[in-house]
C-alpha cells in the first residue's frame, strides 16, 4: 500500500443513539462499503460510531471510518455506492485526512451547496 488516507462518511442524527432506522442504515452502509472497497482493492472499513459531535455537543452524527490508498477514487466509489443503494445520499458529508498524522479532516463532499464545515 502506498500513502493512506482516513475517509469518514458522516450522517446527521437526531439523537445520540440514533433510531432503529439509523442503526439499520449504519449496518447497510458498512456492509456495502466493505464489499465495494475490497472489490476495488483500494481500502477497507475501519469502524463506525454514533453520538455527540465533539465541536457541537447539541448535534449528533453517525461516522463511518474507512482507510484508503486512493483518496479521490474512494470518494467517488463511496458516493456511487450510497447513491445506487439508496442509502440517504442527500444527507452525507465525506471528509479525508492523511493516515497516521495528527491533522484535521478536510471536507471533500457535502450533501448541499454552501456547507463547508466538518467536524467529528
Amino acid at each position: 500500500m502506498s500513502e493512506k488516507f482516513w475517509l469518514v462518511l458522516q450522517y446527521p442524527l437526531k439523537s445520540a443513539n440514533g433510531s432503529q432506522r439509523d442503526q439499520w442504515l449504519r449496518d447497510k452502509v458498512v456492509e456495502y462499503l466493505e464489499i465495494s472497497l475490497a472489490d476495488a482493492g483500494i481500502g477497507y472499513v475501519d469502524g463506525s460510531e454514533m453520538g455527540k459531535c465533539i465541536s457541537a455537543p447539541k448535534k449528533y452524527a453517525l461516522n463511518i471510518y474507512c482507510v484508503t490508498t486512493e483518496e479521490e477514487r474512494c470518494i467517488n466509489l463511496v458516493k456511487r455506492v450510497i447513491r445506487e443503494s439508496r442509502l440517504d445520499y442527500t444527507r452525507i458529508k465525506i471528509a479525508t485526512m492523511p493516515y497516521g498524522k495528527k491533522e484535521t479532516y478536510t471536507l471533500k463532499y457535502a450533501y448541499k451547496k454552501g456547507v463547508n464545515d466538518f467536524s467529528l
